[in-house]
């Protein structure tokens, strides 16, 4: 975090450039083309990123007759030359484009196949007993990989890429698919597989892609930031998943982002939910580093970013295309603050780390289609609303770069829009310590701002005090669960009384007040 001098005056010759979106991290889309990763890659660094994050795969259950056709062994199907050795329980495939190769074989069964130019790693797992061999000798067979022979693993290639350019690396986990009965909950029929398959996994990664840039792995089995034990069967997936992690990888950290359901009409969660459900989330670490990201909701209608002042007016189109027309308290619980805020108290003692992941993206309307995807093009506006609201998050990472920062809508794409800088001036978080006489604000871009603040004494009265410029920012180490691209201002008014905790309000430059002690976004 960044503490805001008022003293200190820049050299006339210097010309400030402009800060960067203080959103450092990005969630991308994987090629097999080195080239065309590490070009993203620069992109991504050249409007303040250091972190990029790809989803995983599913490993799906497939019956014989669905495996790759092109999947030979001795001129048989890859179903039909296993099937002649032993018994299968279940075929599985996951499409990940990796080239696993010979580092991946680890048991008698296992075997490597080139065939009609494409290569599969095919991997048999007992489904009894322990090591490479079944008492019974029957087995569940994961064929993986099947891009061609001559492609790059794209997941290789990324954290080479990200070690080029001295980035950070999340690479998605395997994940179970969702239960045909209950949509929201994984299949955990598999377990015992999908545990010797992520064993194996995270040991392909560890001996062909243990490079700086890979600085963890992501989860992509999502859940809402809840305490509900519905959710418990996620929870055992991302426990077992931590465990093997740290167990095979130990320096590498891992990443959850689990999201808001802020919605009046659906079954939503509180904050006091979310301050509970973070904690259940970071349980699951054992032992590794935890990065929870809470999504924001924006981009899908989950959640909202609204200030108190804003509560009784209409919802913007994008939203009301989701919850329909109404004001943003009769169709949402609560703001995002109010989850970030109480998930950072939830999170406190825990050692994982509150991020948060920032939708960069608005509900579809007729206007800001966007390469005819599900969502439609943001506005720089909407995203400054909702980086005001995450003043807790130690880091703001954004889904998704491609295509929601590359296309071009109604605005030109959204990375050229960022490539010139972050301008706004915002104000997350204040508190007024009336008998210290001390006003203390966080926010983004405040040095060079003005603050003026109102309060209501105990006896009713009313106080109003302009402050000048702050006019520089200086780095300071700061708290370690501060976002490091947070400045901070502390305001002296004298030792005063408050009539409330929160009876003040606090405002940039001639803003008008909004209460609370919070002030809208301000242009720089």
């Amino acid at each position: 975090m960044n503490a805001v001098d008022f003293d200190s005056k820049p050299s006339p010759k210097e010309t400030p450039r402009p800060a960067p979106y203080p959103i450092s991290g990005y969630f991308i889309s994987s090629t097999s083309d080195d080239a065309r990763n590490l070009q993203k890659l620069r992109d991504v660094k050249a409007v303040g990123g250091d972190t990029v994050i790809t989803f995983g795969n599913s490993l799906v259950p497939t019956p014989a007759e669905s495996l790759p056709a092109d999947c030979i062994v001795n001129g048989d199907s890859c179903a039909g030359a296993l099937g002649s050795t032993m018994k299968i329980n279940k075929f599985f495939t996951f499409s990940d484009g990796g080239q696993w190769g010979e580092t991946a074989l680890k048991c008698p069964q296992d075997r490597s196949v080139d065939s009609r130019g494409k290569t599969y790693t095919i991997l048999a797992f007992p489904t009894e007993g322990e090591g490479c061999r079944s008492p019974t000798n029957t087995y569940d067979v994961v064929v993986a990989g099947g891009s061609r022979t001559t492609a790059k693993d794209p997941t290789v290639s990324l954290g080479h890429a990200a070690s080029e350019l001295d980035m950070q690396f999340y690479a998605g986990m395997p994940a179970p698919v969702k239960r045909s009965d209950i949509e929201y909950l994984p299949d955990l029929s598999y377990s015992s597989t999908l545990k010797r398959f992520t064993e194996r996994f995270l040991e392909y990664q560890a001996a062909k892609n243990d490079v700086p840039g890979l600085a963890g792995f992501y989860h992509h089995l999502e859940m809402p930031v809840s305490d509900n034990a519905f959710f418990e069967p996620i929870l055992s997936v991302y426990t077992m998943q931590n465990e093997a992690i740290h167990r095979v990888l130990p320096t590498r950290s891992a990443l959850i982002s689990p999201y808001i359901e802020a919605r009046r009409d659906s079954a939503s969660i509180t904050p006091q939910n979310a301050r509970a459900g973070i904690r259940k989330i970071a349980a699951t670490a054992r032992g590794l580093e935890l990065n929870i990201a809470i999504q924001d909701g924006m981009g899908t209608g989950k959640g909202a970013a609204f200030l108190e002042a804003d509560a009784t007016a209409p919802v913007d189109e994008y939203a009301a295309s989701i919850v329909g027309k109404g004001t943003w308290k009769q169709r949402y619980i609560a703001p995002n603050k109010d989850y970030f805020d109480a998930a950072a108290a939830g999170i406190r003692g825990t050692g994982a780390n509150l991020w948060a992941n920032l939708e960069g993206m608005a509900p579809a309307v007729a206007s800001n289609d966007c390469d005819g995807s599900l969502r439609g093009q943001t506005t720089l506006a909407r995203i400054d609303s909702q980086l005001q609201q995450l003043g807790k998050a130690r880091k703001v990472i954004s889904y998704m770069w491609d295509p929601y920062f590359t296309c071009e809508s109604q605005n030109a794409p959204l990375k050229d829009q960022l490539a010139d800088g972050f301008h706004a001036s915002l104000i997350t978080d204040t508190v007024f310590d009336a008998d210290a006489g001390k006003v203390y604000i966080s926010g983004f871009n405040l040095a060079g701002q003005g603050f003026q603040v109102e309060w209501t004494l105990k006896d009713g009265s009313k106080q109003r005090q302009h402050v000048g410029k702050a006019s520089s920012a200086e780095s300071t180490d700061g708290s370690k669960d501060a976002n490091p691209r947070l400045e901070t201002v502390t305001l002296d008014v004298g030792p005063t009384s408050l009539q409330t905790s929160n009876s003040y309000i606090v405002s940039l430059g001639e803003n008008p007040q909004l209460p609370g002690g919070a002030a809208s976004p301000q242009d720089g």
